[in-house]
């Protein structure tokens, strides 16, 4: 396994990082004891990054994953508080809950703008004094917006960008996939450490997988990739192909059939661009949000590209 080191903070990760959305209620809503399994699979492989947020409910899972070995495992949480209060509060439920004595990188959860981060700084002076105080070791924002990325790149305060980038531009707000890896590259010559996310389009382009991750990992600036993962297969074949592995014929078909299942998440406006890109009719509008008929719905991912706010992916 590759590592590298995030910007100035010092830091230094595995080039794969473990999305750990997919293992937890939002998503696949593992019993803890098999999630923590494929975070274990992951750490034996040479992983020492795992990505998380409040939101996604599955610090338990990590906490058992890395027990005995915390110390070595580099972990990324992130928040959408805004004020000072509530900040303090999502940076002790972390370390409570995960049972690390620091949280590595402390983010403020999807960021748009220059004017977002100004109005969540109440939280951002607190996540610099949570620094001081050794609670967390780096401080930065999290972003699907090409704007954002260059905004956090002018802040002095902030040590870490984790943006959106992907073959595509799936999911990304206001540009394109080219902008996004220009706005990185010039994050990157700043000092900014950055790791990017939702590299399979939350897993519109896991037919083209191959492609999809090498398009990411080619993207300069970029120390580290967070992949979700649910599955020990999943775990092996990411970790063979970002150590340029070839990856066994089996475990190739095992990832390839994996049972899947579209997922839209709660926050869906119900804005129908997903049932009027839909050629099977398997998606419609109920109740004001996004609906799928299972029955119909052949996973091709095409929705998922035409929703603007990611709210629908394939896991």
């Amino acid at each position: 396994m590759e590592y590298r080191v995030l910007g100035r903070t010092g830091i230094r990760v595995s080039r794969l990082c473990f999305g750990s959305l997919t293992i937890g209620p939002l998503q696949a809503n593992l019993p803890v004891r098999e999630g923590a399994n494929i975070i274990r699979c992951a750490l034996d492989a040479g992983v020492n990054f795992i990505d998380t947020a409040e939101l996604y409910h599955n610090y338990r899972h990590i906490r058992e994953g890395i027990r005995g070995r915390s110390g070595g495992v580099v972990l990324a949480s992130k928040s959408y508080a805004y004020t000072g209060k509530n900040m303090r509060g999502s940076i002790e439920k972390a370390l409570r809950e995960t049972g690390k004595d620091c949280i590595d990188i402390f983010l403020l959860h999807e960021q748009e703008s220059e004017f977002t981060i100004r109005g969540h700084w109440e939280a951002v002076e607190e996540l610099i004094r949570a620094k001081k105080r050794g609670d967390v070791r780096a401080v930065g924002i999290s972003t699907h917006s090409v704007r954002a990325v260059r905004a956090a790149a002018a802040i002095r305060e902030l040590d870490v960008i984790h943006p959106l980038v992907n073959l595509k531009g799936i999911g990304i707000r206001d540009g394109t996939a080219e902008d996004m890896k220009a706005a990185i590259a010039a994050a990157a010559r700043t000092g900014k450490g950055l790791y990017g996310m939702k590299a399979l389009g939350g897993g519109a382009l896991i037919g083209a997988r191959e492609e999809a991750l090498s398009f990411a990992l080619s993207v300069p600036g970029l120390a580290s990739l967070a992949v979700g993962m649910q599955s020990r297969s999943e775990v092996l074949y990411n970790t063979a192909f970002f150590e340029g592995r070839p990856v066994d014929r089996e475990l190739d078909l095992a990832v390839s059939r994996q049972n899947r299942r579209l997922h839209i998440e709660d926050w869906c406006s119900g804005c129908g661009r997903c049932a009027e890109r839909c050629s099977q009719g398997a998606l419609s509008l109920a109740g004001g949000k996004a609906v799928v008929d299972e029955s119909r719905c052949r996973l091709c991912g095409y929705c998922a590209e035409a929703c603007r706010d990611l709210c629908i992916k394939i896991i």
